[in-house]
């Protein structure tokens, strides 16, 4: 036991003395002048390649392809054999390392989605675009009254938010909404570009049945004819220990399958820290748990999403299509958790909410009979309009354009 405690000890020593030299690099390179160009991104702290950041380097790439040697994401070490197998021919760097330092001290714009730590410096000639990852339900940043997060307190978490919302130079809010909940959930200041969420072009430019029809043969192997995504959303005080979370099903697999039709797979999006957690056994023929694939790929081939509090009702809407809410622990979520910014009930929802089983089967029935929930075709074009209609498949390239207009080389 002691000895396996001076261990722990050694190795936060360790990683204090290499974060100072790293520090120390840093606040050399920042002496420079950036260079002209040069754009770092990152999504969720590098641990993948997906998201806002990567729609708008794809853009950016292909309005500027000479320069692409200039753009690169910013990758965890422990992410950087499988995304450099997975992306080949991007430019990639081991975020946290030595060579790492001489890059993001010296880039021109940074691209990212997720916080900065907070003892990381930027350079004053660095321009921060925060594309951020979600249109807010849920309480956020500042406006969290208490915080159940393993390791920090509450006054920390939202201390944290407002130093590195400081540091923002542009904020992207896809709606009017986002963007009043951003200025008191994050203390903004600086400019919004309202331009809709660069992630979401695809629903409007590849929204067509000849390109869903190739990712579904990508994803399956054959061309389900009905696919139903569970969607939930990330319960963060539902943890076994710091790092460890459960994660249990809400229904049944086998009164979904006794309820659905015999030509429906189940997609399964689970946090990543979960998605080793769930059981499918019995159903892994008609079961997919697709924890790490392109999200907006998964909205494109899904005919009905069921969801709880995530911010995917939001994305999804862009679509169009039928909804269906299994909110099953609403009370401890809205009341104890989180909060949240708009009234969640069946009045304001674009679909049918359920929350216990029962009623979840009921409204399923009624999709598989029907295709769709008609009493809330009213509620989900007022849904659209709100939370979409900054939407229209081009904010990646007016994102690109600042990008190539304030940069250059």
């Amino acid at each position: 036991m002691e000895d396996e405690l001076l261990k722990n000890q050694m190795i936060q020593l360790l990683k204090l003395i290499a974060r100072w030299i790293l520090i120390v690099m840093n606040d050399g390179f920042l002496c420079m002048r950036v260079k002209k160009g040069t754009v770092i991104f990152e999504s969720f702290n590098g641990r993948d390649i997906s998201d806002n950041p990567f729609a708008i380097y794809k853009q950016l790439v292909k309005m500027n392809p000479a320069e692409r040697d200039h753009y690169y994401f910013s990758v965890k070490p422990s992410e950087y054999q499988r995304l450099s197998k997975t992306f080949p021919d991007i430019q990639l760097i081991r975020r946290f390392t030595p060579g790492w330092v001489s890059y993001i001290a010296r880039a021109d714009f940074w691209v990212m989605n997720s916080r900065m730590p907070k003892w990381w410096h930027k350079n004053r000639q660095t321009t921060y675009i925060q594309t951020w990852h979600g249109t807010p339900l849920k309480k956020l940043g500042v406006d969290i009254e208490h915080v159940e997060i393993p390791g920090t307190t509450t006054a920390q978490y939202h201390q944290g938010f407002v130093d590195e919302a400081a540091r923002w130079d542009y904020l992207i809010a896809p709606n009017q909404y986002s963007e009043d909940i951003f200025k008191s959930a994050f203390k903004f200041k600086h400019q919004f570009l309202e331009v809709g969420y660069p992630r979401n072009d695809t629903l409007y430019q590849d929204n067509q049945q000849s390109h869903i029809a190739e990712i579904k043969q990508r994803l399956f192997g054959y061309q389900p004819k009905r696919i139903v995504m569970y969607a939930p959303t990330w319960r963060d005080d539902n943890f076994k220990q710091q790092g460890r979370y459960n994660f249990t099903l809400p229904f049944s697999l086998a009164n979904f399958f006794k309820t659905v039709s015999d030509d429906t797979v189940l997609i399964i999006r689970p946090h990543y820290l979960v998605k080793d957690h769930i059981d499918i056994t019995g159903f892994a023929d008609r079961v997919k748990i697709f924890a790490e694939e392109d999200i907006n790929e998964l909205y494109l081939i899904t005919d009905l999403l069921i969801t709880d509090y995530s911010s995917v009702m939001f994305d999804y809407a862009n679509l169009e299509r039928p909804m269906l809410f299994f909110p099953y622990d609403l009370a401890h979520y809205r009341d104890e958790l989180r909060g949240f910014y708009f009234d969640y009930d069946q009045a304001n929802l674009p679909g049918p909410m359920a929350t216990d089983e029962a009623a979840f089967i009921k409204y399923l029935k009624e999709y598989t009979e029907t295709g769709q929930f008609s009493a809330f075709d009213d509620q989900l074009r007022a849904f659209n309009h709100q939370f979409c209609s900054w939407e229209n498949g081009h904010a990646a390239e007016k994102i690109s354009r600042l990008i190539l207009q304030q940069g250059g080389k």
